[in-house]
């Protein structure tokens, strides 16, 4: 998924103001302070995100010079993406 800064920065936003209005969390830092750092790692999140998808486009470019006769492109990149998810560790 890909999302700009100021749709990063609203949804972060967006979260503090909910967080906020049921009393769920007291910050021991002054908010600002959260808010960029909460930024900087949703930013680096979808960067990682970003360059999974790359990786996996690059392994079906390999697959599809292997294998000329076509398969589905758009099924086996949830698929691979899944397991290079699950053995990187990361959550989609």
């Amino acid at each position: 998924m890909r999302l700009t800064s100021v749709q990063i920065e609203r949804m972060v936003r967006r979260v503090f103001e909910e967080l906020k209005s049921q009393n769920i969390v007291k910050f021991k830092e002054p908010e600002d302070k959260v808010f960029k750092r909460a930024i900087e790692l949703c930013e680096n999140e979808f960067k990682a995100e970003a360059e999974l998808d790359r990786e996996v486009n690059r392994m079906l470019d390999d697959l599809e010079r292997q294998n000329p006769n076509g398969f589905q492109r758009s099924k086996m990149f949830g698929m691979i993406k899944r397991r290079l998810a699950k053995e990187k560790g990361f959550i989609l």
